[in-house]
């Protein structure tokens, strides 16, 4: 593992089955992505890394791609954790729910402009209007939940354009997994912001639309039972969690 001297002596780069992850704590993270705010401005993604989403770079290239490039992948996942114990690595986790918590903290002071992409009907609104609430002064570029369906080219760049307008610093993609990586590759190029975040069930979670873990079962790595339990959907997302250990498991038997 490579350590990133100019940032913290406790970043550390490496791979869990030949996918990039990162190993560190939130603050080097915000220091990286308030340079960039404040200097080049230069559209960059930071990877929320998942169980699942490790599944998804071992299946999918184009999902393996969006990680490889991204200027951080963040550990979110107790999966990832075990793998990375299983090659000798402590990896540090880093959720994606409390990232976004810490960046809106952070970021009243330096004036930092969110934009909340995704959601259902309603939902964006919702957590833009509890974030302001928890963080006074909180600065709130747009909020927009685009409909159900695919859509149209035009209306793609209408988005886009309207996005861009508002002159955001980060713009967050709660779009669900793997869609909403797949979107911030698609705009990376043509959304004028310097960060895209996808965090998912985040959205949802802040603004209360569905119930988040306690910090007691959050500490003890449970989230995923948690889940589990308040909505059985979740099982197939589970399944590939566990396909994705199996593998590392096994790569592990052939080092």
């Amino acid at each position: 593992m490579k350590t990133i001297k100019q940032l913290d002596e406790t970043v550390e780069r490496g791979d869990v089955c030949g996918i990039p992850m990162v190993s560190c704590g939130i603050e080097p993270v915000l220091c990286e992505m308030d340079q960039n705010i404040r200097t080049a401005r230069k559209p960059q993604w930071i990877s929320i890394t998942g169980t699942e989403a490790m599944y998804y770079a071992l299946h999918q290239k184009e999902h393996l791609h969006y990680i490889r490039n991204a200027s951080f992948s963040l550990c979110d996942g107790i999966g990832v954790v075990v793998a990375g114990m299983l090659k000798g690595w402590k990896i540090l986790r880093v959720p994606g729910p409390v990232f976004m918590l810490k960046c809106c903290e952070f970021g009243v002071e330096k004036g930092w402009r969110h934009f909340f992409y995704g959601g259902k009907q309603g939902v964006a609104g919702m957590l833009r209007d509890k974030l302001t609430t928890q963080f006074p002064g909180l600065i709130t570029a747009g909020v927009y939940s685009p409909p159900f369906r695919a859509l149209t080219e035009e209306e793609e760049a209408e988005i886009v354009e309207r996005i861009s307008a508002t002159q955001p610093d980060i713009v967050w993609v709660g779009l669900g997994l793997p869609k909403q990586e797949r979107w911030i590759a698609r705009h990376i190029a043509t959304v004028k912001a310097p960060w895209m975040i996808g965090v998912g069930a985040a959205f949802d979670f802040h603004a209360g639309t569905a119930k988040w873990a306690s910090p007691l079962i959050r500490r003890m790595a449970l989230e995923w039972l948690y889940r589990l339990a308040h909505e059985p959907r979740m099982l197939k997302r589970d399944l590939r969690c566990l396909a994705f250990l199996i593998h590392a498991a096994a790569r592990r038997g052939r080092a």
